[in-house]
């Protein structure tokens, strides 16, 4: 027989958190800035990875990263960035998301760096767009970008990846969960044989990543 678990106590209103969390510092709670900075603009330069947030008009929430060689993401004025989108799983997840609800919250992580650059705005979904042709990775041309209209840009602290040591080898335990193809066989591709799905997400995948 299932049992509840014991959730703790609520935390129902502001005053509430802030009895627990405290209040920002005056130089943390005016950091957003609502266009890019130079150093900005050298960190998004030098950044291959973003983790993108959407959420659809219900408040149901995905998160997506998107990478590519550093620089992926374009500068194209001092509010507006633009981000390739690149061959997947066709779910589109934070596409559909987009098209109901434009807000996005979006963090830029360089390896080896436990500050990240965020940026919150709206998003636009475009096509053939001239920019695109900027974009060119290994001779795919993406078929789509989302355009991101700056709302709040800023610099997010080291701590959770201090606490994590996300960047120090020594901690690192890759083989600690399942590998891709047994997760595949488990919860996506029950059909298929284990040597199969091994083939299949083995060093060619890398291979196929832009096809």
């Amino acid at each position: 027989m299932a049992t509840l678990v014991d959730r703790g106590i609520p935390i129902t209103s502001t005053e509430e958190l802030e009895a627990v969390v405290g209040t920002p510092e005056p130089h943390v709670a005016a950091k957003t800035r609502d266009r890019l900075h130079e150093v900005d603009r050298l960190w998004l330069a030098a950044a291959p990875l973003v983790f993108i947030a959407t959420a659809d008009d219900r408040g149901d929430v995905d998160v997506s990263p998107k990478g590519d060689p550093a620089g992926f993401a374009l500068v194209l004025d001092d509010t507006t960035i633009a981000v390739p989108e690149r061959p997947g799983n066709r779910r589109a997840d934070g596409f559909r998301n987009i098209l109901r609800n434009p807000h996005v919250g979006m963090v830029f992580v360089i390896p080896g760096r436990g500050d990240t650059l965020r940026i919150n705005g709206r998003a636009t979904i475009v096509r053939e767009a001239p920019f695109l042709d900027d974009m060119v990775v290994r001779g795919h041309r993406p078929a789509l970008a989302l355009v991101v209209d700056i709302d709040e840009v800023f610099f997010h602290c080291s701590k959770a990846f201090l606490r994590s040591k996300t960047w120090q080898p020594d901690t690192w335990a890759p083989d600690a969960a399942p590998r891709r193809a047994v997760i595949a066989q488990a919860v996506e591709r029950r059909g298929e044989s284990i040597d199969a799905l091994d083939a299949y997400y083995g060093p060619s995948y890398a291979d196929r990543i832009y096809g």
